[in-house]
């Protein structure tokens, strides 16, 4: 792929899916047939680069209508938003979703994550490849955790094609070229929400599945069975007590009216009633820390934010939850989509942000269409766009989907992801509340974290801080997985034991290990399960929350295939930007692949190899990636005695 425009062409195909996102070109500058105006027509500076952030949606259209990405339809593309070829290749090589390469209009992914894996994931595989045949128009390709754990095995069958409702110029957007420019947004409260609308033609989700279900949902997704409700991935459904997760399961998602029956949209009524100062104040007083694994106070993130003489500020909503293993921000977003979209608002008028940007995972269907949805029935009630209910306030949300990198769950990375960049993560300083999302002021929170905002308004900091431990306040969800009897997610009060937790799940028989907190955690014995499930409990155990992952094995799993599974994932999902995380990943996956039928003297130089190899990475990787990704090794080795 060469820096230059080459002299590839789109078919008509992808020349539509572009032109559906960014509007007719305007001249031949822009892939027009070629006119006299050509000669008086200049584009470039500013200009351009405001509409660099219209790649990532650009390449999903692209992607969508077709399956894969020509050079023709990335040079036209690139030649729309004025980007040199090679940075688009870069791009668009980034992430797993995508392909430059042809290959059939359905795939089917199937995951061979640490749960699907010990449920039997790699069955699974060899069956569905043997019912399809070699010649089959599907292409099955092994994927990283779905966040369908609860359900393992799982499989998503994504089929390429004109999205059913698109007609003529209907999913362009508004404004120069088609798109807004970021100024623009800024000003007005941010267009129509409308960037990024081509969505698959037709999508499947098959959990739990076997080859039989998951080679009908790759050859006739249409007709693939509907999921299961959300509900049915929170055992607890139902139970008065919960606060996080009380409306799953009581409300219907898709209900505006419903959802404000049930108490929707008081905490921004009191927001309003507050000030921004005031919520600030509150959240602050709460004690709420991150959900996503930093545990960063988020009334300092907010108050810093909001403190920034730069402006526009920006909200981004982190929703791509890909630690393997977790599954709570799509239960919640599934389930009770107005609570996030509420949160966001708040989040946003506290923090003086008027654009909020909500980064989704490529792999979550149904919560695509349910925030879809949500935030288009709240901005047609006026509880979205430039006069939040009545109180003068503007802000409305965007949707931007991931494509496949687990990367991009760190912020910065995230921040490059939307900008039209590849999802690396970026040096600190300076910090993002300082120069974030396009350069400017920007307050970063995942879902769970947001949603934790609305009872801390609802019933006031002291309630709210009043659950949980003094350090670690308010209810904490918990993705539970692997060898429990009633898989899913479950609410708890900080400082309920790990034990507790495992035995409202249905721990088996047999236990052999618990993974706390995901591929970047570590393990834990059957004889910890006294550990208190507290930020300063799980640190005091040597362990670590993490994002709330809890994955009990037994013994029937064995435990050096699921080391060697957690390096592939680290080595396969590492960005490669700097050395010791690039190299460190490879090397740490290699020495486990050589000691995996060896123990005691045996593996004793690549267990020290190992060692060394995770302390150069923890030390010097720019990253958490990383710097964690010896730590499920490491506890597995020390703790366990694994290869002893």
């Amino acid at each position: 792929m060469d820096l230059r425009f080459g002299d590839s062409k789109p078919t008509d195909e992808e020349r539509a899916a572009v032109d559906a996102l960014l509007g007719p070109p305007e001249s031949s500058w822009e892939g027009a047939d070629r006119s006299d105006t050509d000669l008086r027509w200049a584009r470039g500076g500013r200009e351009a680069r405001d509409r660099r952030d219209l790649l990532l949606p650009g390449l999903h259209a692209l992607n969508d209508r077709v399956g894969w990405i020509s050079e023709g339809a990335l040079d036209y593309l690139c030649r729309r938003l004025t980007v040199p070829p090679a940075e688009a290749y870069g791009v668009a090589t980034f992430y797993a979703m995508f392909s430059v390469r042809p290959r059939p209009a359905t795939v089917l992914h199937v995951c061979t994550d640490l749960a699907c894996t010990a449920a039997g994931a790699t069955e699974l595989c060899a069956g569905v490849e043997e019912r399809l045949g070699p010649e089959s128009a599907v292409r099955v390709e092994r994927s990283p955790c779905l966040g369908l754990c609860e359900r393992a095995p799982a499989a998503l069958a994504i089929r390429a094609g004109t999205p059913p409702a698109e007609k003529g110029s209907e999913g362009t957007v508004p404004g120069l070229g088609g798109c807004p420019s970021r100024s623009s947004e800024a000003e007005s409260g941010g267009g129509e929400g409308r960037r990024g609308r081509n969505t698959p033609h037709a999508t499947a989700v098959c959990a739990p599945a076997t080859p039989t279900t998951a080679v009908h949902a790759a050859t006739a997704p249409e007709s693939a069975p509907t999921e299961p409700p959300p509900a049915a991935a929170v055992p607890q459904a139902g139970d008065r007590a919960l606060t996080l997760l009380e409306r799953v399961g009581t409300v219907d998602p898709a209900s505006l009216d419903d959802y404000r029956a049930h108490g929707g949209y008081t905490a921004l009524r009191r927001a309003f009633a507050l000030g921004p100062a005031g919520v600030i104040r509150e959240v602050t007083d709460s004690g709420l820390a991150g959900r996503g694994g930093a545990a960063f106070p988020t009334g300092r993130k907010w108050q810093a934010t909001a403190a920034q003489p730069d402006h526009p500020h920006y909200l981004v909503c982190n929703a791509d939850e890909s630690e393997p293993g977790t599954f709570k921000d799509r239960v919640l977003m599934e389930g009770d989509p107005y609570a996030l979209v509420e949160a966001m608002t708040i989040a946003a008028y506290a923090t003086g942000a008027h654009k909020g940007y909500l980064y989704l995972r490529g792999e979550y269907p149904r919560a695509l269409a349910r925030l879809t949805h949500a935030i288009a029935q709240a901005r047609t009630r006026g509880l979205l766009g430039d006069d939040v209910l009545g109180q003068g306030y503007s802000f409305d949300i965007e949707i931007r989907r991931g494509a496949g990198a687990y990367i991009c769950g760190e912020e910065t990375a995230l921040f490059n992801s939307i900008e039209g960049y590849r999802g690396e993560p970026r040096s600190k300083p300076p910090f993002p509340v300082e120069k974030g999302l396009f350069g400017k002021p920007t307050v970063e929170n995942n879902v769970e974290t947001l949603v934790n905002v609305l009872p801390i308004l609802t019933m006031g900091a002291p309630a709210y801080a009043a659950i949980g431990t003094e350090t670690s306040t308010g209810p904490k969800l918990y993705c539970v997985s692997g060898s429990v009897d009633r898989p899913g997610v479950y609410e708890l009060p900080f400082g309920a034991t790990l034990g507790e937790l495992l035995t409202l799940a249905g721990v088996r028989k047999g236990l052999r290990a618990v993974l706390l907190g995901g591929a970047a955690g570590g393990f834990v014995r059957p004889d910890e399960l006294g550990i208190p499930l507290t930020f300063e409990g799980t640190r005091e155990a040597g362990t670590t929350l993490g994002s709330g992952v809890v994955m009990a094995f037994d013994d029937t799993v064995p435990l050096p295939g699921l080391l060697l599974r957690i390096a592939g994932f680290f080595r396969d999902e590492s960005c490669g930007q700097c050395v010791p995380c690039r190299v460190g990943t490879v090397r740490q996956e290699e020495a486990l692949r050589r000691i995996a039928d060896r123990t005691g003297a045996a593996a004793a130089d690549d267990i020290a190899l190992l060692r060394e190899v995770g302390r150069a990475m923890r030390d010097a990787s720019i990253c958490g990636l990383g710097q964690t990704a010896w730590n499920a090794v490491e506890s597995a080795i020390d703790r366990l005695g694994a290869y002893e």
